[in-house]
């Protein structure tokens, strides 16, 4: 599948998830303002209700008390005579006078009450029977009328009450108006009535802001949303309260609506994240591929030559027109001795590779010293280096220089460093090496760094992936696989220790081991 194909699907599928999140993050943001909506109507209906409850029982307080005193400021005068005023007439008039009287001595209500009856004596059975009906009319009326005074005493009563409401009530401070235990549970009782059972803190404070009282528990927590309510609404501003609450854990109760879209949000990151991760694995696989192609081909190249040099031998040893002197025989099994080496060299750099992406190679570690080892190396490259017109400069300055490591693959590790050094020289200038060895408390440390051409900031990235070669123009001289730098990695990690490049292109590398200092 072509490059193109592939980013063109990772974009379209990449742009599908992104938008299939951003709707459902969206449509949980519209369900919590609908539910923070919903919730702050509720709980301005629970504190107007609160509010309103409170000035009742107030009022009822009030008319506990002053009803009775009204009542006792009331008097009733009685008396019994005829309806003409004529003691023989036949009736019985019965009168009940009724007055409320202020303290002021101002009378608020007066009204008669008048009941007529006639004498049963004087009045024979058949009229009994005949004027029944006109006595139950007659007892109808004076109930009526009963009632409808009464009404008007009981007003009366009301209105000395309102009075003093009026003009003693709203004199008192808020502490003495307002029973806090029963706002508290007043509160409590109408949030539960409007659905909301959370905890809640309350204050309550005068109009100017001065707090008169303050719930036992409260906190800040939550309090940048908070909900007021004006207490005695009809009284002076200056004598007015404000109960105001807020509740520690309204979040979790608005966003408690939307918990079921959170596995639904969370698969879809689950989603999101494995297909990029798919994406990033499918180049990743691309790139390796076309590495490995590469590479295929490089280890072609690399191989026909010994195998040329081989097989020109083995020709040469069975024509019999060449002569088979001794000096011939000697130069010819030195071709296939050192090709035969070079053959192998090559065959076991991928098998090496191999082992350690399996992760089957062992380790035969040993106690050995740093400083001898790099001096060893240093002399075994100086004609290589010399030959350039450089130098390969060494200072052992480490003290601790004990370590225990392979000491075949570690050598290897310095001896792939000191063949990049060459192979990666500058050709119209010398090459110089500088080895150094160092350490501290915790760690010893092997650097090399050579004279060459160096490399850009973008490929020290990727030198310690497999089959990477730095690319070098439209000169094709270096010979290589790409695995000699990843060895050296995978070495170096495995021994517990840790490698560091630093380049500038066209003055040179440097190459920082470090590895961790043996304790007995």
């Amino acid at each position: 599948m072509k490059k193109k194909t592939i980013w063109i699907i990772a974009v379209i599928m990449g742009l599908s998830f992104v938008i299939l999140l951003g709707l459902q993050l969206t449509y949980i943001q519209e369900m919590a303002n609908m539910k923070k909506e919903q919730f702050d109507e509720s709980v301005n209906r629970a504190l107007y209700q609160a509010s309103r409850n409170l000035e009742l029982n107030e009022t009822l307080r009030y008319l506990e008390k002053d009803v009775n005193e009204t009542e006792r400021h009331a008097y009733r005068v009685d008396s019994v005579g005829t309806r003409s005023g004529n003691p023989d007439d036949g009736t019985v008039q019965r009168s009940h006078q009724f007055a409320v009287q202020g303290k002021d001595g101002t009378v608020y209500s007066s009204f008669e009450l008048k009941t007529i009856s006639t004498k049963p004596a004087q009045m024979p059975k058949a009229m009994i029977l005949k004027n029944d009906r006109n006595s139950n009319n007659a007892a109808s009326k004076s109930l009526q009328e009963i009632v409808k005074n009464r009404y008007v005493y009981q007003k009366a009563l009301l209105d000395e009450v309102v009075m003093n409401m009026l003009y003693s009530a709203s004199e008192k401070p808020l502490k003495e108006r307002i029973n806090f235990k029963i706002l508290d549970q007043d509160l409590k009782a109408e949030l539960m009535n409007n659905g909301i059972n959370i905890p809640y803190h309350f204050t309550v404070t005068t109009q100017d802001g001065r707090e008169v009282y303050r719930c036992p528990d409260y906190t800040d927590e939550g309090v940048e949303f908070t909900y007021s309510q004006v207490l005695f609404r009809n009284d002076p501003a200056s004598k007015m309260g404000v109960v105001k609450v807020h509740f520690p854990d309204i979040n979790g109760y608005i966003y408690s609506s939307v918990r079921f879209m959170i596995p639904s949000v969370v698969f879809t990151l689950i989603l999101l994240i494995t297909f990029v991760f798919t994406i990033v694995v499918v180049f990743r696989q691309k790139r390796y591929s076309e590495m490995k192609n590469d590479f295929i081909n490089n280890m072609t190249h690399e191989l026909k030559t010994p195998i040329a040099s081989i097989s020109l031998a083995a020709q040469m040893l069975n024509d019999d027109s060449v002569p088979k002197t001794e000096k011939m025989m000697k130069h010819l099994t030195g071709i296939v001795t050192d090709e035969t080496k070079r053959l192998r060299f090559l065959v076991e750099k991928v098998l090496q590779m191999s082992m350690f992406d399996r992760k089957k190679s062992t380790f035969k570690k040993k106690h050995l010293d740093l400083n001898e080892m790099v001096e060893t190396i240093a002399n075994s490259f100086s004609l290589r280096v010399e030959h350039t017109g450089g130098k390969v400069y060494v200072d052992v300055g480490a003290i601790d220089s004990a370590i225990y490591v392979d000491e075949v693959h570690f050598q290897n590790v310095i001896f792939n460093l000191m063949d990049n050094a060459v192979k990666y020289r500058q050709p119209d200038k010398p090459l110089n090496v500088y080895l150094k060895t160092w350490n501290d408390d915790q760690y010893l440390y092997f650097s090399l760094e050579d004279t060459g051409m160096g490399m850009k900031k973008e490929n020290l990235k990727k030198i310690f992936d497999k089959f990477y070669r730095v690319h070098t123009g439209n000169v094709h001289d270096v010979k290589g696989f790409g695995l000699g730098l990843a060895y050296v990695k995978k070495v170096v990690d495995l021994h517990d220790g840790d490698i560091k490049v630093e380049s500038e292109y066209g003055k040179g590398t440097k190459f920082t081991i470090k590895l961790p200092v043996i304790k007995d």
